[in-house]
């Protein structure tokens, strides 16, 4: 990636603390600093010495038969009207950066000025001069002033460019907003346009506004070589996914990039992007979310000492934040993650809340690390959020995935009983109701085992949380939909009928806490989640949500495509949340118990002894060997062909 940010020194054509450099910056700080008198002194003499090189080239070139005396007087009264009229119209005290069409208009009035008088003295004194000779002087005044001014400001404008440090930009668009931008930035005192950037074959290697145009290609190399600062992008006619893809290329580049808004559009005041129209989560959820105001759980969590596995990752980071504002004595932060446990203890602690903060790095599947936490900080209760939840990446990894999810969830559930701890919450997800995929599977199976777990306990209580898919985490459907559609499109979608639940995180948690105040031992709990969502419908609202529209066959002129990609191996069309139909009610009416049959203790005994042996083995055959003969409707399909966009 080629470093665009420059050093100061590196706009200097010498090491800084040269000669060259201190001799540039002294003369920028006198312009700098110079009385506007002086200033105007200075211009007052450029019009003398234009008309003493006027006239002296004119007697030069077309001699006379004057006396010397009549010509000194004759250049004397030109160059007394010339500065007399150049203050009068305030030529002196014109910058040279707006020396342009009015002002040249006016010198051209104050040369006409100075060659009549030139003709009109020596005439008077017997002694005329040809026309020719006005004409003549009048056009060398007019170059000589405008050459003179024109070069002094070049001096200066180079001066002012080597003595400061000022911000270079690339101007990605070469069409008349681009122009505008770089007549606009001329004179500007802190950025300076270095060329174009434009897609447009006709445009490229020409000179525009004086800078040149080259071909996107070449953005890699001048941003390194035009020691580039900033790209303005100034193609306000181009759709928003282009600019949208156009603005993601150049981010990875390392660029700072700005939009452009037309000139147009800007001073109609329509600066801003077209609306973008907010979606309601509860239109994404197909149902009403459920209220803040639940059951009162702080009781069961107030003055406690709570060890929360996973505690970096998207729903053991909000339990933590939630349970924090229950009060309790102590928060276990657990998570094999040095960055994600970082992350969460520093933002819990900038809460500057009274709790004490435990962070634990580790790994779940360390009976040791895990009994010793235990023990150690005397927990009351255990938050398990800790799990290897990506579908495809599980599938492909299935021998840590089942490490990590089942026989770390025996660890941690048989140390909390061991520890005595009140409470055992496992958090579990709608993919292990007759699972497809390996994930799915692991989360059974975690089931399985605190449902066993759960029949043996004389003191710890055990629960299981099952929830559909949730808003925002990471993984989840949403950011990559945000993503993508920030990038332009299209927006990928694995088939037109895959369907899922879905909950907000905070949703997700306050199901989690509220397992911990039911008088509950054993059972499933799960959300009341309405109808499925389509997730292609899902897509379509987020691309409209942003202000645009789906293209498709009916809308060939829209804006991002939904692309249909084919289901993924271990992917279901539609996610369930039950095993079973009969429900049974708790004390919250949209959360339900699913009392479902578990193992015996001799089963589960078999069930994990079998599973140790393959994962030992690392023998994936008999992996799927004991899923497929203690899972209930586990089921396998493979990687679905792509289905083409409607």
């Amino acid at each position: 990636m080629p470093d665009v940010k420059k050093s100061a020194k590196n706009l200097l054509p010498r090491p800084v603390g040269s000669t060259y450099e201190k001799v540039l910056r002294n003369l920028y700080r006198y312009l700098l600093r110079a009385p506007r008198g002086q200033k105007a002194a200075v211009l007052q003499m450029v019009e003398v010495f234009a008309v003493s090189f006027a006239c002296a080239l004119t007697f030069s070139i077309l001699p006379q038969e004057t006396p010397a005396w009549v010509l000194f007087s004759a250049w004397g009264i030109a160059a007394i009207l010339a500065a007399t009229l150049t203050m009068a119209l305030g030529l002196n005290h014109t910058q040279l950066v707006s020396y342009r069409g009015t002002e040249l208009l006016q010198s051209s009035l104050v040369a006409l000025a100075a060659s009549v008088g030139v003709v009109s003295l020596p005439t008077v004194m017997g002694h005329p001069l040809p026309v020719e000779f006005a004409m003549m002087f009048w056009g060398l005044y007019l170059t000589c002033a405008v050459t003179f001014r024109f070069g002094l400001r070049s001096i200066v404008t180079r001066i002012y460019e080597k003595s400061q440090k000022r911000v270079r930009v690339l101007i990605y668009g070469a069409g008349q907003t681009g122009q505008q931008l770089v007549d606009a930035l001329r004179t500007d005192k802190a950025v300076m346009p270095v060329c174009f950037v434009d897609d447009n074959p006709t445009l490229q290697s020409k000179t525009l506004r004086g800078l040149p145009v080259f071909a996107p290609e070449r953005v890699p190399d001048l941003l390194q070589s035009r020691e580039i600062d900033r790209v303005v992008m100034a193609m306000p006619s181009a759709s928003r996914p282009v600019q949208a893809r156009v603005e993601e290329n150049l981010r990875r580049l390392g660029c700072e990039v700005q939009r452009m808004p037309s000139f147009s559009d800007w001073l109609e005041g329509n600066t801003s992007p077209a609306p973008i129209r907010h979606v309601r989560i509860s239109h994404l959820l197909n149902r009403e979310m459920v209220e803040k105001d639940l059951p009162e759980v702080r009781n069961a969590y107030h003055g406690k000492r709570i060890l929360v596995t996973g505690a970096g990752g998207s729903i053991g980071s909000e339990i933590c934040r939630q349970i924090l504002m229950c009060k309790p004595e102590t928060l276990i932060l657990l998570d094999h993650s040095e960055l994600a446990l970082f992350q969460i203890e520093r933002e819990l602690s900038e809460l500057k809340s009274n709790v004490t903060m435990i962070p634990v790095l580790g790994s779940i599947c360390e009976a040791g690390l895990v009994r010793d936490v235990m023990g150690r900080y005397r927990v009351d209760t255990v938050l398990h959020a800790a799990a290897y939840k990506h579908v495809p990446m599980v599938e492909c990894n299935l021998i840590e995935g089942l490490r990590n999810n089942v026989l770390g969830t025996k660890v941690v559930a048989d140390a909390a009983m061991e520890a005595g701890v009140a409470q055992f919450t496992l958090i579990s997800s709608d993919k292990a109701v007759r699972p497809t995929s390996i994930m799915g599977s692991s989360k059974r199976l975690a089931e399985l085992v605190i449902q066993d777990l759960a029949t043996r306990s004389t003191h710890t209580k055990f629960g299981v949380v099952r929830f559909g898919n949730v808003l925002g985490s990471s993984g989840s459907v949403v950011p990559l939909f945000r993503e993508q559609i920030a990038q332009g499109g299209p927006v990928t979608v694995t088939h037109p009928q895959v369907s899922r639940f879905f909950m907000t995180i905070s949703e997700a948690v306050r199901l989690v806490l509220l397992a911990g105040s039911f008088d509950s031992n054993g059972d499933v709990l799960v959300l009341k989640m309405g109808k499925p969502v389509l997730i292609r419908e899902v897509a379509r609202q987020m691309i409209e949500g942003a202000g645009m529209s789906v293209k498709d066959t009916a809308n060939p002129d829209g804006d991002i495509e939904i692309v249909f990609t084919g289901l993924r191996p271990g992917e279901k069309l539609h996610e369930e949340l039950l095993l079973r139909q009969d429900m049974i009610t708790t004390p919250h009416e949209k959360i339900m118990r699913s009392p479902e049959r578990g193992l015996s203790e001799l089963e589960m005994a078999t069930v994990l002894r079998d599973l140790r042996n393959a994962i030992q083995a690392r023998n994936a055959d008999a992996v799927h060997a004991v899923l497929d003969r203690w899972i209930e409707g586990r089921a396998t399909i493979g990687p679905q062909k792509s289905v083409p966009a409607e």
